[in-house]
C-alpha cells in the first residue's frame, strides 16, 4: 500500500483593506499580515482590463465567505495569492504582459 500525504496548507483570508493610492491597496490578513499591493500591472484583458478606470476599481470588495477581494467585473484574487504576494507577483505580472500583449501591442488577433 502506498504512503499518503497530507499537506498542512495554509489558507489566508483577506480580513480588512483600504484603497491607500490609485490602483493599490492595504490588504489585512487574518493572519495579521499586512501587504501593499500596487493592482496596476495586473490591469490588463476583458476581467482586469476595466479596472483601469479608478472609479470601478474603487467598488471593490471584501468578499465574506471566501476571504478574497473581488470587483463589479468578477476579477477576484485567490487571498492565499495575495498573502504571498512578493513570491507570486512577478511571474504573475509576466504571464499577464504576455497573454494580453498582442491585443494591447498589435491590436488584433494572432
Amino acid at each position: 500500500m502506498s504512503e499518503q500525504r497530507i499537506f498542512d496548507a495554509k489558507l489566508y483570508r483577506v480580513s480588512d483593506f483600504e484603497i491607500v493610492a490609485d490602483y493599490t491597496l492595504r490588504v489585512k490578513f487574518n493572519d495579521g499580515t499586512e501587504r501593499v499591493i500596487d493592482f496596476e500591472p495586473l490591469l490588463r484583458g476583458p476581467v482586469f482590463g476595466p479596472l483601469r478606470d479608478r472609479a470601478l476599481f474603487a467598488q471593490v470588495k471584501l468578499e465574506a465567505n471566501f476571504g478574497a477581494l473581488e470587483w463589479p467585473t468578477g476579477a477576484d484574487i485567490d487571498p492565499t495569492i495575495l498573502h504571498d504576494w512578493p513570491e507570486h507577483a512577478p511571474s504573475i505580472i509576466e504571464r499577464r504582459r504576455e497573454q494580453f500583449a498582442v491585443s494591447v501591442i498589435g491590436g488584433g488577433s494572432a
